[in-house]
């Protein structure tokens, strides 16, 4: 039982666990650590008059307590009711989970032995928007560090490269995201694509994703050196179709150029298209973002990620503040994405969650049936090795027997990283004293 005093008056919370379950030390603590944070969460929700949307969860991989649900023997309804009994986790968001940990089960089993995935970082923006504190420069600022950021980057290819091959591994997924990737030239990201290709053997790729971003940094001319480079799936991220709120972030194309950038996108022979949208933007509404994934929807893409607005310590955002929409408008939004993205066909197959995040949702990575973006999957519930490049890098490495996880960081900055090359390099060698990748069951 927990006391809580709150506002001059006292709340009680109550949680009790069968004693017959209490069958040994490791169990004993763990359930009774489980079962005082239960008590207190209701002592907390009766105080604040408030229940959170994912219970008394607060990591930022739910899905992976329903895989361990299921790894255990247990099905749907085991992994509702723990979900329900145990977390408090409304009913949306329990199903929404239980999805998501489907879809990543269903990649698990498709992987065959010793594959990784690559990830590689432009931390590069046309300019910062003012939600965002990833590591980016914009290139109006360092135009000049983009070709000695490439360069370093090449050697780390190269390097990451005959790793690879000593080890035996193969490459199931390439991420190139960042930043924005597109802000680099064609002919620069024709020298990329062809320096992973000279460098991997990526004959049996399941996905090749360029996060593309910004619609304003797309060019006919630029799809072309990416199809062309293999390859298969971009990101095309308006995050709102209000120009409005666009213009309120710090984002300077229009909803026009999201729809002419897909529409190019279309030309040159994506079959996978990814669309961002962003639910608690300042300056949006409840109507606005329902119309912004209306007209998303409208244009057929493959997979729409709807993130929750999240304030980044060190963002725009954070420091100076702005109009945002309110906790019931941002749940309001959310409940309409998921009823008219299931309407639509959509299903859910990754989420994660983040501190400071709107109304504590989730971000959540909706797809057509046969269109999961692999990496997504691989990276959030952490079913395999992601051999990470670039300037703010963090190299994943993951024994998928044990559980076990070790990171290896990169420099955040480019000039950083660019300075420190020699040393990337050297670090990289790690990567072969981990246990080695193995089929998974």
């Amino acid at each position: 039982m927990t006391h809580l005093q709150y506002g001059g008056e006292r709340y009680e919370g109550r949680a009790r666990i069968p004693v017959s379950r209490l069958t040994g030390k490791l169990e004993t603590d763990r359930l009774l650590q489980q079962t005082i944070k239960r008590s207190f969460f209701r002592a907390a929700c009766r105080a604040t008059g408030q229940t959170p949307p994912w219970g008394s969860l607060t990591g930022i991989r739910p899905a992976k307590i329903v895989t361990r649900i299921f790894d255990g023997g247990g099905d749907r309804a085991a992994a509702e009711g723990i979900l329900r009994e145990v977390y408090s986790v409304t009913a949306d968001r329990r199903r929404l989970c239980i999805d998501a940990a489907e879809a990543g089960l269903k990649a698990r089993r498709d992987l065959g032995e010793r594959e990784i995935s690559l990830y590689v970082g432009i931390p590069f923006c046309p300019t910062r928007c003012a939600y965002c504190s990833f590591v980016s420069h914009s290139t109006e600022k360092s135009f000049r560090l983009v070709e000695p950021y490439l360069a370093a980057l090449e050697e780390e290819i190269r390097r990451a490269g005959e790793l690879v091959r000593q080890g035996g591994y193969r490459v199931s997924t390439v991420y190139i995201g960042g930043g924005t990737p597109t802000t680099l030239s064609a002919e620069q990201l024709e020298r990329l694509l062809g320096r992973l290709s000279d460098s991997f053997d990526l004959s049996g790729l399941r996905e090749y994703t360029v996060e593309a971003g910004r619609p304003d940094t797309i060019t006919e001319e630029k799809l072309r050196a990416l199809k062309a480079g293999g390859a298969d799936r971009i990101s095309i991220n308006p995050q709102t179709m209000d120009d409005r709120v666009l213009a309120a972030i710090g984002r300077n194309h229009s909803t026009k150029q999201t729809g002419d950038a897909f529409l190019l996108a279309r030309k040159a022979g994506f079959e996978k298209i990814n669309m961002d949208l962003i639910a608690g933007l300042p300056q949006d509404s409840t109507e606005g973002f329902r119309d912004s994934l209306t007209r998303v929807l409208d244009m057929r893409p493959e997979n729409i990620t709807v993130h929750t607005l999240s304030l980044k310590k060190g963002s725009r955002l954070m420091l100076e503040g702005g109009n945002l929409p309110s906790a019931g408008e941002v749940e309001a939004m959310l409940d309409f994405a998921s009823f008219r993205l299931r309407a639509a066909g959509f299903f859910p197959y990754y989420l994660y969650r983040q501190k400071f995040m709107s109304g504590n949702f989730e971000n959540v990575g909706w797809t057509r049936p046969g269109f999961e973006g692999l990496y997504n999957i691989y990276i959030m519930e952490e079913l395999q090795t992601i051999l990470a490049l670039g300037g703010g890098g963090t190299t994943k490495l993951v024994d998928p027997k044990s559980g076990r996880i070790e990171r290896i960081f990169n420099p955040k900055y480019p000039y950083e990283y660019i300075a420190g090359i020699e040393a990337v390099l050297r670090n990289k060698a790690r990567f072969l004293d981990f246990p080695q990748p193995a089929a998974r069951s």
